[in-house]
């Protein structure tokens, strides 16, 4: 934080925003706040990926610091596709309500406010908080077999649903791992890691969730076991080995893995 306040004390910013979407770790909210008040700035945080986390009370909440919070409703929060802009300051209010309607936006799609009020109303609810509790353990639990295989986990860990790895010491790009691991049935993206020099459509690492997989049902042994196929692709990917054979195998597994868990028994 001492480096963001020397900037912000240097260049004088309108607004700082916080926010990540490839960040693992706790976001200081209070700081950026204490860091804005200093250089006259608005304060905005985009808590799009962790508002799930936040709904759950397991990561650190923003309210109470932030001007404006901005987040989606789907990804953690397990809503319908949208968003929502917040804050508690009624100048602001106003000028984002005028400048959202009518320019931006029409008419209201009523089937997406009630599917919002459903997410809404589940994330209030003693289950909503088990299901973020499960996804710590379940991403840490990925990141550490992870680790243990090898590869160079992004911060050390994660103290989010995210986990994050930097694949330059084992000379692979984020594409072509992540290209890989779809066709053996494990869906992460490609991302860029600190000081990445490949292109944004290349990139050096590869990031993966695990908030889809446990509303499906999945806990620590399954998501240990996915780190181990997300290795067995890596390490086959640098011995050479023919990936067709690979991704095959290792999808058989991904199948036998989730069939455990159908979607018809989910109650979620």
């Amino acid at each position: 934080m001492d480096e963001i306040e020397e900037i912000a004390l240097r260049v004088k910013p309108n607004l700082i925003i916080a926010g990540a979407s490839s960040y693992p770790r706790r976001i200081d909210f209070k700081a950026f706040r204490a860091i804005a008040d200093k250089v006259g700035a608005y304060f905005l945080a985009d808590i799009a990926h962790y508002s799930g986390l936040i709904a759950g009370g397991q990561y650190p909440t923003p309210f109470g610091y932030a001007h404006v919070v901005t987040s989606t409703t789907h990804k953690t929060l397990r809503g319908p596709r949208g968003g929502v802009i917040m804050t508690d300051d009624e100048e602001i209010h106003k000028k984002l309500r005028s400048a959202v309607f009518p320019g931006m936006q029409g008419g209201a799609l009523m089937h997406v406010i009630a599917a919002k009020a459903v997410a809404f109303r589940e994330a209030m609810s003693p289950d909503f908080k088990v299901y973020v509790s499960q996804i710590l353990d379940n991403s840490r639990a990925l990141a550490a077999v992870l680790a243990a295989g090898g590869l160079d986990v992004v911060t050390g860990g994660t103290d989010s649903h995210m986990v994050v790895v930097d694949l330059r010491s084992k000379g692979l790009t984020g594409r072509d791992v992540s290209s890989s691991l779809e066709r053996a049935g494990i869906v992460c993206n490609k991302n860029a890691v600190p000081f990445d020099t490949e292109k944004p459509w290349v990139t050096s690492g590869i990031r993966l969730g695990a908030a889809a997989e446990t509303s499906r049902g999945l806990v620590v042994k399954d998501f240990e076991k996915i780190g181990q196929l997300v290795l067995k692709i890596v390490d086959s990917m640098r011995a050479g080995a023919d990936m067709s054979v690979v991704e095959s195998g290792v999808r058989e597994e991904v199948a036998t893995l989730v069939r455990v868990v159908p979607y018809d028994t989910l109650a979620c």
